[in-house]
């Protein structure tokens, strides 16, 4: 039995298949979604227990959500043999205001046993079956890993490597025009580059100098504080049997991509490369339309400054001249962009695909200007950064702040004088601390609040998981490693939706996926290892949806169907803290 074939008998087919034609919008940046909801279809509190589906390391936090039951106490039940293992009071009920449900909590942080389980609470349904074991995330994380390869553009696929999930190369990208909006005198409208590799940015077939950003920094940053989780992992990539690990593998095929994204003849940085329209329900193979690279732009530039500064410093030890280059390609795009400081994306009238625009670029100012200082130690590029004007938030893609303080929290130690050591760490706790606060006081025991479920949820889920696992790393507070990890269980199937969201990991996981190589290729299970986008109340698909939404509320307003793009589709700004999340747990928590 080989890989892919493992993986398919993971998925629980719980919807029939529909291939439905609708829906040609792309993923995150493509239109904007409420910070909140209307409650206007309250849909009934759900009568199961809510779990992480996957499981636990021994000495994760563990918590189970319960209904509003009579019962004041829980179990433990051994799958295997059906004996009660562990009891335990179950907490207060309270209403969690995104789902509209009363909830209790079950904590068995205290079990450590290795083995499968179920949690039990008289007069309802058991929960579904979990593990307590010392590897519950490796292969979690080996599997959002290779969704990345899954979408790489300008190669074939082989039945060696992706199983059932073989397919033909799509879009060489080797014969890319120049946009008008990307016109140069050196480069004028029409000019054909060479700018092949990437990864296809979501569930459509285009590439986007932005979202590779923040992706690409998230895999980075999982390498580069653990490079010792990542150093003998093999993920049956082509590139698997070099000397690079596999995730610098699969890193480094972006990486090429956005080298090429530069115009050599002023260091600026085309914002996308993209077909005019977003392509139907189609293998990448069977597209064939003309692609082009559109207008560069200070975001696009600093992204791409940041992201190369620091893979320069990641593969300085494997490849010393790849670093030199990645470095220089660095100052160039920041030299570009201090000369170009405000060119902000303006989307052609001719060109429909997603915009990723961005009015605010002083994030992405302070996020390059820290990478740069970090791998130089030039003093310009920290007082650049103008940190104490610059906060710590939750990253996304249009928000880059926090990255910067996540490498230089990192790198605290190593830092010249220049540096604020005392502000970097005060702007990293004093994040962690807020969303510990919000992880007390929600009946779920997650810090999203309402305003949080916006397009890509669950990205922000991961997101603050990231930053509170900074926390941990800085002062080994173990509220910042607890509540990171409840985000994780969110994901996994403790959210009132009843969904694991990453394909075929989980007991229900999503089916019907909103990406175009799933969604044509002929295989009735979606690529494994992908994270859904999640609910949010923005329902921007739903007029092109044949079903309805089973809720207006935030936390429940999720449609796992194949039309829905506004919540079932898959990103790479998502996968990549699903990647850094998991690795890092699996690292923290037994430490």
């Amino acid at each position: 039995m080989n890989l892919r074939t493992i993986y398919l008998s993971l998925f629980t087919l719980t919807l029939p298949w529909l291939l439905v034609a609708c829906g040609s919008n792309g993923g995150d940046g493509r239109q904007p979604a409420p910070s909140s909801s209307s409650s206007s279809s309250v849909a009934p509190a759900s009568g199961t227990i809510k779990v992480n589906q996957l499981g636990f390391l021994p000495a994760a936090h563990k918590l189970a959500v319960v209904p509003p039951v009579s019962a004041d106490s829980f179990a433990l039940i051994d799958a295997s043999t059906g004996n009660e293992v562990y009891t335990g009071n179950l907490g207060g009920a309270a209403t969690w205001a995104p789902a509209g449900d009363s909830v209790r909590l079950a904590d068995f942080s205290s079990f450590t046993t290795p083995g499968e389980y179920r949690v039990r609470v008289v007069g309802i349904a058991d929960s579904n079956r979990f593990r307590i074991a010392q590897d519950i995330y490796q292969p979690l994380n080996g599997a959002a890993i290779k969704a990345f390869y899954f979408n790489r553009a300008s190669t074939a696929l082989l039945e060696s490597h992706a199983g059932v999930y073989a397919r033909a190369a799509g879009h060489p990208d080797t014969n890319v025009q120049v946009h008008a909006s990307a016109a140069s005198p050196e480069r004028p409208e029409g000019t054909v580059i060479q700018a092949p590799k990437g990864w296809y940015d979501a569930g459509d077939y285009n590439k986007y100098i932005v979202n590779s950003g923040i992706s690409t920094y998230s895999l980075l940053a999982a390498y580069e504080h653990f490079p010792d989780h990542y150093q003998g992992q093999n993920l049956n990539i082509p590139e698997s049997d070099n000397t690079l690990p596999d995730l610098l593998d699969e890193i480094l095929w972006n990486l090429e991509w956005m080298l090429d994204m530069q115009d050599p003849n002023d260091g600026g940085v085309y914002h996308k490369l993209t077909d005019k329209e977003f392509d139907g329900a189609v293998m990448p193979h069977e597209t064939g339309t003309q692609r082009y690279v559109v207008q560069k732009g200070t975001s696009a530039t600093l992204n791409f400054a940041a992201v190369m500064a620091v893979a320069s410093r990641v593969y300085e030890p494997f490849n010393a001249e790849l670093s030199s280059e990645m470095l220089a390609a660095a100052e160039s795009a920041w030299a570009w962009a201090q000369a170009n400081p405000g060119v902000t994306y303006t989307q052609p009238a001719d060109i429909k695909t997603g915009a990723y625009g961005d009015a605010t670029l002083t994030d992405e100012h302070a996020w390059a200007a820290a990478e740069l200082y970090i791998t130089t130690g030039n003093a310009a590029y920290y007082n650049s950064m103008n940190p104490t004007q610059t906060q710590a938030t939750v990253p996304s893609w249009g928000d880059v702040r926090g990255l910067a303080w996540v490498s230089l929290a990192h790198h605290l130690s190593n830092l010249t004088e220049v540096a604020d050591k005392a502000l970097i760490a005060q702007r990293i706790t004093a994040l962690a601390d807020t969303l510990v606060e919000d992880w007390e006081a929600s009946a779920y025991a997650v810090p999203m609040r309402q305003q949080n479920f916006v397009w890509g949820s669950n990205s922000v889920a991961l997101n603050q998981a990231m930053m509170l696992l900074q926390g941990f790393q800085l002062n080994g507070n173990r509220d910042y490693l607890n509540a990171a990890q409840s985000l994780l269980d969110y994901v996994l199937g403790r959210n009132p939706t009843d969904f694991s969201f990453v394909t075929g990991y989980g007991v229900k996981t999503p089916q019907h996926i909103h990406h175009r190589p799933s969604e044509a290729d002929g295989i009735a299970a979606p690529i494994p290892g992908f994270l859904a986008g999640g609910p949010h109340a923005g329902q921007q698909d739903a007029s092109d949806c044949p079903v309805s939404y089973p809720s207006d509320l935030p936390a429940k307003s999720y449609l796992d169907h194949w039309c829905s793009y506004a919540s079932n589709e898959i990103a790479i700004n998502w996968n990549a803290p699903l990647v850094y999340v998991s690795g890092a747990l699996q690292v923290l928590t037994e430490q």
